[in-house]
């Protein structure tokens, strides 16, 4: 089977690519981590996290 190529550096720690994977379903606890008290929005997908580094194109709140 092909490796499939990322969009982009670090997109596996994206929110949009841990949602697509099902780590949401398994890892409820830590997703929470990731998303309690946004600082950023995603200017591609409208998700908001803490932290710009989970997010592929962050911008602030």
């Amino acid at each position: 089977m092909a490796e499939k190529k990322m969009p982009h550096a670090h997109h596996e720690e994206h929110l949009c690519y841990l949602q697509n994977i099902g780590f949401v379903g398994s890892n409820l606890d830590e997703y929470k981590k990731l998303v309690r008290n946004p600082k950023y929005v995603c200017g591609n997908c409208g998700r908001a996290a803490a932290e710009e580094t989970n997010l592929c194109k962050p911008e602030k709140l």
